[in-house]
């Protein structure tokens, strides 16, 4: 690329104050040039709109604060501010590696690729690193099938073409939470995903996160997946719907086991998963974990 297209970085934020101005620095401080910051505050309370000053003569960030509307509506805030041909995102609690554009960017050459995302480290609240294993395998390519058993695309890796959002649609506002899986599962049907085996999103994990909240997130991530199998009768093999269904009852089962250190709703889970697919290994194994732990 010649001339650098412009990537809009959309930061939603709430009562971030204390985090978000490390966060949009590190955006940028981008080795890539042609970027703008789109900061849409959802009803902060906090000193967010005094740590913005900060940024205030700096002409690639726009400050838009809003009422409290919830985190999906936004984030289509910020998709509705973007002036770029790209978009990526940044929480207000994480940071950016130097070169995260500088990597990404160059796999949109290949106009068939939408969303391209690489991989990411972890630091607690004070900003040390976390040794941290990876869970999913990544994929690239025509990815719906590994996708609609795992969600591997951490979000805030993840750079878009403005085309996914035209195509196939902004975040679900009725979802408050599962968003960005359900964002892949629909841009997945008709774009290529491109994974960067390259760490440049530092993710911070610290108390209160939404996503310590496990039954909400799998009430959504099963609503998600009826929706999208609903949408698109003829994308996905009925034995690999089988296998979906059998791994989000298995997955919601084993992290209500290992939060609650409960017995019979997990059990009842990892079997209802087995009912739909009987040859799933991983249910097996999970089914005599948590026998053992009943002995």
């Amino acid at each position: 690329m010649n001339e650098q297209p412009l990537v809009s970085v959309v930061i939603a934020t709430y009562n971030m104050g204390h985090y978000l101005p490390e966060a949009i620095q590190s955006v940028l401080d981008q080795s890539w040039q042609a970027l703008e910051v789109v900061v849409v505050d959802d009803g902060s309370t906090d000193n967010t709109a005094e740590a913005m000053q900060a940024f205030a003569t700096d002409e690639r960030v726009r400050y838009i604060p809003t009422g409290n509307q919830g985190q999906p509506r936004a984030k289509n805030r910020g998709l509705e501010e973007a002036r770029g041909d790209f978009i990526a995102f940044c929480d207000a609690d994480d940071l950016w590696s130097r070169r995260k554009l500088e990597l990404q960017m160059a796999y949109f050459d290949d106009p068939a690729v939408g969303v391209v995302y690489s991989e990411v480290s972890y630091i607690d609240q004070e900003g040390a690193h976390i040794n941290k294993a990876q869970p999913y395998e990544r994929h690239s390519g025509r990815v719906t099938e590994q996708l609609i058993i795992k969600n591997f695309v951490p979000f805030g890796t993840a750079v878009i073409r403005r085309a996914c959002v035209e195509k196939n649609g902004r975040f679900d506002e009725s979802l408050p939470m599962g968003i960005d899986w359900d964002l892949w599962l629909r841009y997945s049907v008709d774009w290529d995903f491109q994974y960067v085996n390259d760490v440049t999103y530092i993710y911070r994990i610290w108390a209160g996160q939404m996503s310590k909240n496990y039954r909400g997130r799998y009430d959504n991530a099963f609503l998600i997946l009826e929706k999208f199998l609903s949408a698109n009768p003829n994308v996905i093999p009925e034995r690999l719907e089988s296998r979906a269904w059998a791994d989000m009852y298995i997955s919601r089962g084993m992290s209500i086991a290992a939060a609650e250190k409960s017995f019979l709703e997990p059990f009842l889970d990892v079997g209802r998963g087995l009912l739909r697919d009987c040859f799933y290994w991983q249910g097996w194994r999970s089914l005599a974990k948590l026998m053992l732990r009943r002995v």
